[in-house]
């Protein structure tokens, strides 16, 4: 056997070692979250624990997210029920007024409520984030992972998003780890609240009260966006920027000072 062939040879035990060994942990994994959140018991049951090798556990897995989770519908009634005090359901209250107010398809409360996954992202969002200052992390992530799976928005479950927020259609929307979004903010599909490569930490943007993100925009990295701004679609936002403004273009820069009266998130004027 030639040096390189025997090379190859090693390398391969040593991963093949090493594969044995990350899924014997992921099925100790398992087993012990399946203690920690039983809502989750059916789902790594099937999928990990009883799998008969790596191949069938990866093979599970992706099926069943092309297929979208099976999960018992009571459990996460229950697991939901449980996110909603008070504080939470005044939030999504404000959700629905906004919505109402702001999209001019949606002629009821009930069709917000029962249509538009923009909204139900949303409220997905608000549960996994309260799991998640829990320390339930892993079922916060889950939860976050199956709302982008079946309604489009990718929210991190860290992500601190205030009230009266409207995530018009939804479809593309991808908020990070570190983004805080204050209260009556408009976000139109397409937009990223997103980091600027591998930074660690507080990395994300800060969209401050009353802002109207355009469909397609990205801002990106731990800048302001100042209060009762527009940005409008299709910009890209690597600068912080004041209030009262509309920012447009790629990379953005300021088109038009606002007066003090107009509140973008409102108005929904794409107009530059």
């Amino acid at each position: 056997m030639s040096q390189m062939s025997q090379t190859r040879t090693a390398i391969a035990e040593t991963a093949a070692a090493n594969d044995a060994s990350a899924w014997v942990l992921i099925r100790a994994e398992a087993l012990a979250l399946c203690e920690r959140e039983p809502v989750l018991r059916p789902l790594l049951t099937s999928q990990v624990i009883e799998a008969a090798d790596s191949a069938t556990i990866v093979a599970r897995v992706l099926a069943a997210r092309l297929a979208r989770a099976d999960v018992d519908t009571a459990a996460l009634t229950a697991l939901l029920q449980e996110t909603l005090t008070p504080a939470i359901l005044t939030d999504i209250q404000a959700d629905l007024m906004a919505v109402r107010k702001r999209d001019p398809a949606c002629t009821t409360y009930l069709h917000a409520l029962l249509n538009l996954k923009g909204f139900h992202a949303l409220q997905i969002h608000r549960a996994a984030h309260k799991l998640w200052n829990e320390g339930r992390v892993e079922v916060a992530s889950w939860l976050a992972n199956l709302a982008s799976l079946v309604f489009g928005p990718d929210i991190h479950p860290a992500a601190r998003i205030g009230s009266g927020i409207m995530l018009d259609h939804g479809s593309g929307i991808v908020i990070g780890e570190t983004a805080v979004i204050e209260d009556e903010v408009s976000i139109l599909q397409g937009v990223t609240l997103g980091g600027t490569g591998k930074e660690t930490g507080d990395r994300h943007p800060k969209i401050r009260r009353g802002v109207m993100i355009g469909a397609g925009a990205k801002i990106l990295g731990n800048i302001e966006i100042g209060a009762y701004t527009k940005v409008a679609a299709g910009s890209v936002v690597v600068k912080p920027v004041p209030a009262h403004c509309t920012v447009a273009g790629v990379p953005a820069a300021v088109v038009r000072i606002h007066s003090a009266s107009e509140i973008p998130a409102e108005s929904m004027d794409q107009n530059i």
